[in-house]
């Protein structure tokens, strides 16, 4: 939910926080500081994380109120790390975590921890998101180190020449262990995509890893990058993934679905891949892929 008012002459010279505690009297003044603090604050459409700033006649205040369980810490160590040289860091992005930040938020997202660990080993350059994953998907996430690396990889992203495998786990048991689908993908709602002859062409392969504890495990090899693709397009074959309940996935503990890893060509030919572990939840989901998680 985003809340927006107006500084008018009488709150013109006080502290953002607490003009806005006086705008939005529904949110206490820790809330208020919470979320000035977590980047879901904007003054006169920038960002604003100083409560101490003095407000203006017209300034315009909005407010991206997020519930306090989301807020949670998120910090990538060098030991952490899944890979990294001169160009590129790959990360762990667990489930329940924005890739990227939000009206809501900018602390506790992919993004932003990245760009402090770039700043903690003396760079200068901001993160750049150059893919994202969606909130509910576990995996890897590439990130350049500076611009010439982003050039680069954006690239290779556009022309389908960087490899991607996924693993989702889905209900029931399809007939074949291996099969393609080839099937347009088109905004249908603000959050939502689906087949349509309308709109962009999209590519998957899918091939049956193994099945146990109810679920089958599919790794998922997309060979275009269209939103939502393989939840679409494992829903449209009949098999929406456990825990996407947005396409028709029965419920379970998180989306399981994994970004296992990402492999392309870098600088000089030299090959750069990265490989992620599953968590708890999907290992508990899919016994056959708990000997691989690491």
């Amino acid at each position: 939910m985003i809340l927006v008012a107006q500084v008018d002459a009488e709150l013109a010279g006080m502290r953002l926080d607490d003009g806005a505690k006086t705008l939005f009297p529904q949110l206490s003044k820790g809330e208020i500081r919470r979320i000035i603090d977590w980047g879901g604050c904007s003054v006169a459409q920038t960002l604003v994380r100083v409560a101490s700033r003095i407000l203006k006649e017209g300034d315009e205040i909005a407010l991206g109120v997020m519930a306090p369980e989301r807020c949670i810490e998120l910090v990538y160590a060098k030991s952490e790390l899944l890979y990294e040289d001169k160009n590129f860091i790959a990360v762990y992005k667990a489930a329940g975590f924005n890739s990227q930040r939000t009206p809501y938020q900018l602390k506790g997202t992919v993004e932003y921890a990245v760009e402090c660990y770039m700043k903690s080993i003396g760079l200068k350059d901001p993160s750049r998101v150059v893919h994202r994953l969606d909130r509910g998907t576990s995996g890897v996430m590439f990130f350049p180190k500076h611009k010439q690396a982003a050039t680069l990889i954006s690239d290779l992203l556009k022309n389908g020449k960087v490899e991607k495998t996924y693993w989702a786990l889905v209900a029931g048991s399809p007939d074949e262990p291996r099969w393609r689908v080839e099937a347009p993908i088109a905004k249908l709602g603000k959050f939502k995509y689906g087949v349509s002859q309308a709109g962009k062409p999209a590519r998957t392969v899918f091939t049956v890893l193994g099945e146990g504890a109810g679920a089958t495990a599919i790794e998922a090899r997309p060979l275009t990058g269209r939103t939502h693709q393989i939840r679409v397009h494992l829903a449209h074959s009949g098999f929406p993934i456990l825990g996407d309940e947005s396409y028709g996935g029965a419920p379970a503990a998180r989306m399981m679905l994994h970004c296992r890893s990402m492999r392309f060509t870098g600088p000089k030919g030299i090959v750069v891949e990265a490989v992620a572990p599953v968590d708890a939840e999907f290992a508990a989901a899919s016994p056959e892929l708990a000997t691989q998680k690491s």
